[in-house]
């Protein structure tokens, strides 16, 4: 097995909305407002090279929404996941599964093109299968109106019209999976995301998803404003960190503009940052 970054490019969000009841003068120390108070996040997705599999895990926010939309976001950067995997030997049909967290947009996004000769949608991985979970799909089919935002019909609707989804079982908190990975279920963000963790040389590597989306969220008080349920990512964040901690697993960050991945280590204040280093070098 081999594990590539796959980096899609950065955009802004808004720096109070990514830290929640933290107060500016601390989060801004890890993580640097510009002047509309909005701070760098990267879409870095995850790549993993098993066999004849080629599971990419998320799939960036992609091109298709319209000029307004993006002007929200302030996408930047020179990578895109087409040159990323290029840049491995590799294209997006070689892609055989494609495996999402959970399907707000920024995760989901590249999944679904706009074919513009015709103005429909259309799978963006021929050739693949797209992988979710019967629960989230559901919650995100029906969103909430906090959520409806994030859960773009463009993005969702299309992958259950291509004929190439398929749905993982959840069993309690953490399940075996077809694409040679286990996940771990946590429902404080938005109901049933998916966290992959893999056996890879000798270590776990967990993709934080937006459990943890940057080293500056690790302090468990750190909680998102995004989050539905932000006292129920309070305990998920304290026992998966606590457990990574324990192990000394490699985090691997999907949002964080620097810092690939890191492990953590134990203080008096709980799991605080421990070495930063990128998946490459593991």
């Amino acid at each position: 097995m081999k594990l590539h970054s796959i980096e899609t490019g950065h955009f802004k969000l808004d720096g109070g909305a990514m830290f929640g009841v933290v107060p500016k003068s601390i989060w801004q120390k890890t993580n640097p407002a510009d002047s509309n108070n909005l701070i760098d996040m990267a879409m870095r997705c995850l790549l993993v090279e098993d066999g004849k599999r080629l599971t990419l895990i998320d799939t960036g926010i992609g091109n298709k929404q319209s000029e307004k939309f993006f002007s929200h976001y302030f996408l930047h950067g020179d990578s895109t996941l087409d040159s990323s995997l290029n840049r491995l030997g590799f294209h997006r049909d070689d892609i055989t599964d494609v495996f999402l967290t959970h399907l707000h947009f920024d995760h989901c996004g590249g999944a679904i093109e706009l074919e513009k000769s015709s103005g429909q949608f259309r799978s963006a991985f021929a050739n693949a299968h797209f992988w979710t979970n019967q629960r989230h799909w559901e919650w995100a089919t029906k969103p909430n109106p906090r959520e409806k935002a994030s859960f773009l019909s463009d993005n969702i609707i299309p992958l259950h019209e291509s004929g190439q989804l398929k749905f993982i079982e959840r069993s309690e908190n953490r399940s075996s999976t077809p694409l040679g990975f286990d996940v771990i279920f946590v429902d404080g963000h938005t109901d049933s995301m998916m966290l992959p963790l893999i056996d890879y040389k000798g270590r776990k590597v967990c993709y934080m998803a937006d459990l943890l989306p940057s080293v500056g969220h690790i302090p468990l008080a750190y909680v998102m404003g995004y989050d539905t349920r932000p006292l129920i990512t309070l305990e998920e964040k304290a026992a998966i960190l606590q457990t990574a901690t324990e192990e000394n697993w490699v985090l691997f960050y999907e949002h964080d503009p620097i810092n690939e991945c890191s492990t953590l280590m134990q203080t008096e204040k709980g799991p605080r940052l421990g070495d930063v280093f990128s998946l490459n070098t593991i």
